[in-house]
């Protein structure tokens, strides 16, 4: 059984004194690959060294999240566009739009992030979508026929039953992971409606931990406990959530691994 987390910052601090432990714990729970994602131009740096240093199981993504937009931002895209030029990447992202912690800056969150939309496109490549308490906001925003064709996974989906199907109908990927296991969060019913060729998993670590580690560090061995949970929802085995989930991240980011 092979699983990927398709969202994890192992580059970020939380992880600095066992990152090469929580790897190894993680590829031990059948996690065996993983998607990093950016944030900005002071995390390109610890992002790219632990994928060069991890090059056959990590693969980063580039991008400026909407948390870090500021007025500088087209400072920010510059650096993300100068890493395309030269890197390799699965992905842009994470990129967005977040409504949820300030509002200030929705203006140039929205232009950052309707640019590196089209980054995607320029350079044939995904993009992974944060849209916390923006999800209508977004929708709006990629029905623009600016943007059709890209490739795209709602990270950490926020959304209802009805916004779900209407993401799934256009192609686009859910990104489920600890939020799920939450007795408030509502996503039950969108896992047990929507087809596992739909689903990513992920787990936002070291944020966001699914129950029983609720409170805690999130770490990417806990995959596993989030394709129990979604096994158990759609009465199926959680060897049948790995082989499409892993099959739908492959697809995604066009990863070039062995997957049996």
């Amino acid at each position: 059984m092979i699983l990927i987390d398709t969202h994890t910052h192992l580059f970020l601090e939380e992880f600095n004194s066992d990152v090469s432990e929580t790897i190894a714990r993680a590829i031990a729970s059948d996690v065996k690959y993983f998607i990093i994602p950016n944030i900005d131009s002071s995390s390109v740096e610890p992002m790219m060294n632990l994928c060069n240093n991890n090059k056959d199981v990590c693969f980063p993504a580039i991008g400026l999240h909407p948390g870090s937009v500021k007025n500088d931002y087209q400072n920010e895209l510059d650096v993300v566009e100068s890493f395309l030029k030269k890197e390799k990447f699965v992905a842009i992202g994470e990129i967005g739009i977040d409504l949820y912690w300030d509002k200030t800056f929705i203006n140039e969150q929205i232009e950052a992030f309707k640019i590196q939309l089209l980054l995607a496109k320029e350079y044939d490549l995904p993009v992974i979508i944060h849209s916390r308490n923006s999800l209508n906001e977004i929708i709006k925003i990629m029905n623009d026929k600016t943007f059709d064709g890209i490739k795209a996974v709602f990270h950490c989906f926020p959304g209802s039953l009805e916004q779900a199907l209407f993401l799934t109908k256009k192609g686009y990927k859910l990104g489920i992971g600890g939020v799920a296991t939450y007795k408030n969060s509502g996503l039950v019913k969108v896992i047990n409606e929507i087809p596992l060729e739909h689903i990513v998993l992920e787990t936002d670590s070291p944020y966001l931990p699914p129950v029983p580690h609720r409170g805690k560090r999130n770490e990417s061995a806990y995959i596993k406990i989030i394709a129990e949970f979604i096994a158990s929802i759609k009465s199926c085995t959680i060897e049948e959530v790995a082989q499409i989930t892993t099959a739908n991240a492959c697809f995604l980011f066009n990863l070039k691994i062995d997957i049996i």
